[in-house]
């Protein structure tokens, strides 16, 4: 068996003894509404993990002041993800809910990471070079370390799963990579665990509702573009209906769909909010008009979506619960993590007087 597969088996043992799979970090960034490729990408994941796996949900201001943010704005949107967390269904008593920048331990394991991590490694991020763009020179530090503090956010905790959706898998054998460079450089080949990633189902990567080659994002100047996870059932229905489709009719097998941009992505859509497999809905609409499905997928994603909305909506209306949920998850995040930096501060030999 090898060192890193040993790493992880010595850290599964505990949780398999009380019946769960591992403990799982994962986090969502507050850079403005939620959509439905958030919701289905990840938090709709983090629900269906909670009788699992030991869950640490965390809504990770840090990362999102790699680009500048208003600061009332970052507040507020740090809040709303915290609230769609518990509107979805996250149990924040059982497991944990909080914001990065309320644990130290984060930003002090970064550093760590960032001497451990070699500059080749950050070189070969793709997410990096897509969101610098032509402008390099004048992104902050921050963006380029990105992937080191993502590290320290998963083992601080030492979790051994992450949720993550394919855009996400490089940052995470980065996090791997520095685990095992760690573990080897100190001496200690069980320190870090090998965190495996989870992938999930039909429309991970969700597209724009108006172009079906790009990712559903929150920065699209249309609204059109995306459905928010707030919007009511009058906004749902009108941005499916505004859909871009092609002028065919619904594709007759998944080979079909796949050459079809936008038909492909209406379909996972609807595959992964009906818990169903993309073959078995080209089944159902096979050969049909697009209005007809569409009414469908409005009636499903009304159906899904209206009721978390309206307690996203509650909880906003009653932020000291929302903060009182944060700082409780803190609290316990804190006595988490705090115990692995400090044994990681003595393995690098920081003096702790």
């Amino acid at each position: 068996m090898s060192d890193a597969k040993a790493a992880t088996n010595a850290h599964l043992a505990p949780y398999q003894a009380r019946g769960l799979k591992g403990r799982i970090f994962s986090g969502v960034q507050p850079t403005g509404n939620l959509h439905l490729g958030n919701y289905l990408g990840a938090i709709r994941n983090f629900v269906a993990l909670q009788d699992s796996y030991e869950c640490i949900y965390c809504v990770v201001d840090l990362h999102a002041i790699t680009v500048w943010q208003d600061p009332a704005e970052l507040a507020k949107q740090t809040r709303e993800i915290a609230a769609a967390y518990l509107a979805a269904g996250v149990d924040g008593s059982k497991h944990i809910v909080f914001n990065q920048s309320s644990v130290p331990a984060h930003a002090q394991l970064a550093w760590v990471f960032n001497c451990v991590a070699r500059l080749g490694w950050l070189n070969r991020m793709t997410q990096f070079k897509e969101k610098a763009g032509k402008d390099r020179e004048n992104v902050s530090t921050g963006l380029y370390a990105y992937p080191n503090l993502m590290a320290a956010d998963i083992l601080a905790y030492k979790a051994t799963h992450v949720p993550v959706g394919e855009d996400q898998k490089q940052h995470l054998e980065l996090t791997r990579d520095i685990a095992i460079k760690f573990n080897n450089d100190f001496g200690v080949p069980d320190f870090f665990p090998i965190t495996e990633p989870l992938i999930f189902g039909e429309a991970t990567r969700v597209m724009s509702l108006r172009d079906g080659t790009k990712k559903m994002s929150k920065s699209d100047p249309s609204d059109y573009s995306r459905i928010v996870l707030t919007d009511d059932a009058d906004a749902i229905a009108q941005k499916i209906r505004k859909a871009k489709t092609d002028p065919l009719p619904m594709p007759d097998t998944v080979a079909d769909a796949e050459k079809r941009p936008e038909a492909d992505n209406l379909l996972g859509i609807y595959a992964a909010l009906s818990d169903s497999s993309k073959e078995d809905i080209v089944s159902a609409f096979a050969g049909q008009q697009f209005s007809a499905f569409k009414s469908a997928l409005t009636d499903l994603a009304v159906a899904k979506l209206g009721p978390m909305g309206a307690e996203m909506q509650r909880l906003m209306a009653d932020p000291g619960h929302v903060d009182a949920v944060m700082r409780d998850g803190a609290a316990r995040a804190h006595a988490l993590a705090q115990p692995i930096l400090d044994e990681v501060y003595r393995t690098v030999g920081f003096l702790r007087p």
